[in-house]
Formats: structure tokens, sequence, C-alpha cells
């Protein structure tokens, strides 16, 4: 459940990426999660053999939130448009319209239902603020990412 504004949460900084090595192909994502208040830092990667960029970003997202142990306001710094887009925009229309969203006159499935429903129970415990960095742009802890994902996905290829 989120916790109302009021109330003071513990802050954190959960920077992500992800990517792929062809779309779909191998793929890996990683986090870099900062508490600044204490200056502790918790970083984690994984991989998967067959998976699409836009899987991989959200991964990122929903294993750094995970790894939180209570709710917490967390400004989410991504380079990735579609997670900042899906959180904003699409997720609160696919959810009033059953999880499905509008293909012209007709109806279509949500791509990434399985995760967009994840990461919307996530976002229920937590308050978090979207960031949008351009990716591959020198942003120190976006290119720390990026490595840790590239480096995961490597025994794939």
């Amino acid at each position: 459940m989120a916790k109302p504004p009021s109330e003071k949460l513990p802050e954190v900084v959960l920077f992500t990426d992800g990517g792929c090595s062809g779309n779909p192909g191998p793929g890996g994502w990683a986090y870099v999660l900062r508490h600044p208040a204490s200056g502790k830092e918790l970083e984690a990667s994984g991989a998967e053999r067959q998976t699409t960029n836009n899987r991989m970003e959200m991964l990122a997202v929903i294993q750094g939130l995970q790894a939180l142990k209570r709710p917490t306001h967390v400004q989410l710094v991504t380079d990735s448009v579609y997670v900042g887009r899906g959180i904003k925009e699409w997720m609160p229309k696919w959810k009033a319209n059953g999880w499905r969203r509008r293909s012209g006159k007709h109806w279509a499935e949500v791509k990434n239902e399985d995760l967009w429903r994840h990461l919307d129970e996530l976002l229920q415990e937590h308050q978090v603020d979207f960031v949008h960095v351009r990716g591959h742009s020198g942003h120190p802890e976006n290119e720390r990412c990026d490595r840790l994902a590239v480096a995961a996905y490597q025994k794939y290829l």
C-alpha cells in the first residue's frame, strides 16, 4: 500500500539500464541503488538468453524496487522512455481498460503485461519519481548500469 505523501519516507536513488544484443536476443539488466543519507550503494545485474530491450529495461526497475525492504521515496533515473511513459501515461489507461490497449478501432493485449502488472504492484508500495537521462551520454551511473547489463548477457553470446 502506498504511503501518504505527508509521511516522511526514506529516500533512495535507483539508477537502471537494460539492453540486448539483438532485439530480441540475449539481454541483461542492471541497477545501482543509492541511499544518499548513508552513502551506501547496492548493485545487481542479471541476464536472459532470449528477450527484448524493453523487457530488460523493465526488469532492471522491478529488481531495484524489489530490493527495498520498506516503503520508500525513490528517484528512478533511467534512459528508458518506454518505462517512463509506461509508468506516467500508459499504465493508468491500461488498468482502467482491463489491461488492454487501443489498436486502431480494436482492443489489443498490452505488450509485456506480466512485467507491467508486477511493476504496478511495486509502485503501490513506493513513491516513485521518474527522471529521464539520455543513454550513452556520459551519465556516470547510467554508464555503469549499461556496463553491468552488457557484462551480464555476455555468457549467452
